[in-house]
């Protein structure tokens, strides 16, 4: 009888007028004939993007085929009760050659009420930035809606927001309704709930190659921003080598640091989820009862909810994300 094991897929490649290469040149993927990538989706079961598996004897499935065929056993039975066939994370890479639009995404409240799936709470941990690379993430002085509008319309929105300097390996967490941006000189990991909402703030008026604007949604968005100010947006965590450090918690899921040079165990007899391994630095293996698996820079892998037990084996020094739903 064939039995589920750690599953591992076919990135999906979004060309973005912002991208660059280093999904190629870093993270050794072949985008193909596209003439630049900003994202690849290595974990997807968004409609219309579904990542397919490469290993074993379900490759060429669509991820939330298996899902719906193998339920709680590949995603835990209380994440199946609440998500169904759908499977609710998306991880992907960014390779910001640009500054991205400034944009902010829904709650779940809001995508509901709007009848557009799921809201998009995310994080990101970033693998390489560039010297002098920055980020937007929330405000930097208080403002209401009235006054937010008024920034906007006058075009001197950048006069309240947060811009942070950003070194290898900060992590930075994006709720939902957080105003935020990706500036130039930046490969990072994105970890998200399963949606594709974006709403555009402003695009830095920039033309694409036909000669036109992007769509903007500052109505849209409005109602989405959330306007409290927060003395500090960025994760502080301390790297402990061997050891599990907590990253971020929160009710849409949960983010671990591992950095190894020797051999891990993980039990997650205790678990009711699926665990994602996701390579940030280095390669490992991943042993389990029925198999191994390698892992690399720029490589994820989807662990069943059934397999318990696992070890890891680096290469050298390695780091990985640990991702699951709790």
């Amino acid at each position: 009888m064939n039995t589920l094991y750690p599953l591992k897929f076919q990135p999906v490649f979004k060309d973005k007028i912002w991208g660059g290469r280093k999904i190629k040149d870093v993270l050794g993927m072949d985008f193909g004939k596209l003439p630049n990538c900003g994202e690849a989706w290595v974990v997807s079961g968004v409609e219309g993007n579904p990542t397919l598996v490469k290993n074993g004897f379900l490759a060429g499935n669509e991820l939330n085929e298996l899902v719906s065929v193998y339920m709680g056993d590949l995603v835990g039975d209380d994440v199946y009760e609440k998500y169904g066939d759908a499977f609710p994370l998306l991880i992907k890479f960014i390779d910001a050659n640009d500054w991205l639009s400034i944009q902010v995404h829904p709650d779940d409240e809001l995508a509901a009420k709007r009848k557009i799936g799921r809201g998009k709470t995310e994080m990101w941990y970033i693998i390489e930035a560039e010297k002098g690379a920055e980020l937007i993430s929330g405000f930097s002085k208080k403002v209401d809606k009235e006054s937010y509008q008024q920034y906007l319309n006058e075009g001197r929105i950048k006069e309240i927001l947060n811009f942070e300097k950003v070194e290898n390996g900060d992590v930075f967490f994006i709720p939902a309704g957080r105003v935020h941006a990706l500036g130039p000189g930046i490969l990072l990991a994105e970890i998200q709930e399963t949606s594709d909402t974006t709403y555009r703030i402003y695009d830095w008026d920039r033309i694409d190659a036909s000669g036109m604007k992007r769509e903007l949604h500052t109505r849209e968005a409005l109602d989405a921003i959330d306007f409290e100010l927060e003395d500090d947006y960025k994760t502080h965590y301390k790297p402990k080598k061997n050891e599990t450090v907590p990253l971020v918690q929160c009710p849409q899921f949960t983010t671990n640091m591992l950095e190894y040079d020797r051999p891990l165990r993980k039990d997650y007899e205790e678990l009711d989820s699926f665990v994602i391994f996701l390579g940030v630095e280095g390669k490992s293996s991943l042993k389990w009862e029925g198999g191994e698996e390698e892992l690399a820079l720029g490589e994820a892998i989807v662990v069943p909810n059934v397999i318990n037990h696992i070890e890891l084996r680096p290469q050298g020094k390695a780091r990985l994300l640990e991702i699951y739903l709790v």
